[in-house]
């Protein structure tokens, strides 16, 4: 009987213990409102709000942003991913460059890069960044401008 009651508990927290490794795998996972004072924009209109939230989903997440750009229009688009560098469909409006997919990849636990394109085409990169503890995610991006110019951007999330 005190083997088995210690089977069992040894058991119990076996599975506690891979659960809370598993929610804790992702430091993207979460919540994040863009910090419009910390992000920076070269040859690019600036967002005037966002939010973005990634879900774990099995062994990737869905992520989404929401907010307002800055010509005043919607911004609502996610895709669903699984960080392994394979194209994945956006959906909604407001995606960069209009693109119709995005292959993201975990490069370490806290970095993933990702790779906007449209009709086959690159037309973005972008690395975000979450910091040490865990408290902000920086996302940097680079494109070329409907004027032909090198553009990027720089956004400061902070996690809510």
């Amino acid at each position: 009987m005190n083997r088995l009651l210690t089977y069992g508990t040894v058991v119990v927290l076996a599975f506690i213990s891979a659960g809370f490794l598993l929610a804790q795998s992702n430091s993207q996972a979460g919540t994040w409102k863009l910090n419009v004072a910390k992000s920076k924009y070269v040859n690019a209109q600036a967002v005037k709000n966002e939010m973005r939230t990634v879900e774990p989903q099995g062994a990737g997440a869905k992520i989404s942003f929401a907010g307002v750009a800055g010509n005043g229009s919607r911004i609502a688009w996610s895709y669903t991913t699984n960080y392994d560098g394979k194209d994945s469909a956006t959906s909604g409006a407001g995606v960069p460059m209009a693109a119709d997919t995005i292959a993201s990849k975990s490069v370490n636990a806290n970095t993933v890069s990702s790779t906007f394109k449209k009709a086959g085409k690159v037309v973005r990169t972008s690395t975000a960044v979450v910091s040490k503890d865990g408290k902000v995610t920086t996302i940097t991006s680079k494109w070329t401008n409907e004027q032909g110019q090198p553009a990027s951007q720089t956004t400061v999330f902070d996690k809510q």
